[in-house]
């Protein structure tokens, strides 16, 4: 029995086919990965069960920006949630805010019974949390399965510390799962000084569109990205973090 978690974001059926075969335990389901993620839609879940049986948790997120949520984005969340229930997802991606850094432990509670029977995942909502060590026990009162975290920081090379913190004042009450700019350097870097058996990353590529006429000009959405630009999962990478984490 495998003593590690290898979670892979992905945001399309090619993605999560690379991940399942280059020895991820479990994918994170998203769309919209470029702006960190939005909750994907029930068809392309279906489309991935129908090629795929690899442990899905899906993200509840409906759009990009703060984890401070209206009640219309919270009523879509709740639906979310029970829909990803009914269609058979193992896991939800959680997290909501209030005001002033603290979670949202009354809409939390909420989300969590519709959730019942599912693994939860605290997502980076974490990350911009006011204080992470009261948020970690409010997390473990809600009875969250998983935290994901860089350690407040972009990236959790730079968060090691906080994470090392964190593992330790979980005691395996809850899991520490380190997400921002995973790879297999930096699983061989951080698991030792952190004790973390839990990560997650995307290992994409970029692909060139199989595009033959190109309109120069015109952007389908920011500017700074080019319509050109395909972002996949690399098997290659999800085995190397694989092998990585089967020797340490």
């Amino acid at each position: 029995m495998k003593d590690y978690i290898l979670e892979v974001c992905a945001d399309s059926v090619e993605s999560v086919l690379a991940a399942e075969e280059g020895g991820a335990t479990r994918i994170e389901l998203c769309q919209n990965l470029v702006i960190g993620g939005t909750t994907p839609g029930p068809k392309f879940f279906e489309e991935v069960r129908r090629h795929s049986k690899i442990r899905i948790h899906a993200l509840i997120r409906p759009r990009f920006g703060d984890c401070c949520y209206s009640d219309y984005e919270y009523a879509v969340i709740r639906e979310e949630v029970k829909m990803y229930r009914q269609l058979g997802a193992e896991g939800v991606v959680i997290g909501i805010l209030k005001q002033d850094g603290t979670l949202n432990m009354e809409q939390m509670e909420g989300l969590m019974r519709e959730a019942e029977g599912m693994s939860v995942t605290l997502h980076r909502a974490f990350d911009v949390c006011a204080d992470p060590f009261a948020a970690l026990e409010d997390a473990v009162k809600l009875g969250i399965d998983t935290i994901l975290t860089s350690g407040q920081k972009n990236s959790c090379l730079e968060g090691a510390e906080l994470l090392r913190k964190l593992e330790e004042q979980s005691a395996g009450r809850i899991c520490i799962q380190a997400g921002g700019g995973v790879s297999a350097d930096v699983i061989e870097a951080l698991a030792p000084v952190t004790g973390i058996r839990a990560w997650h990353m995307s290992g994409k590529v970029t692909l060139d569109s199989r595009m033959q006429y190109r309109k120069e000009g015109v952007s389908m959405g920011l500017p700074s990205l080019s319509e050109y630009d395909i972002y996949r999962t690399s098997a290659e990478k999800i085995r190397a973090a694989e092998e990585v984490l089967k020797r340490i």
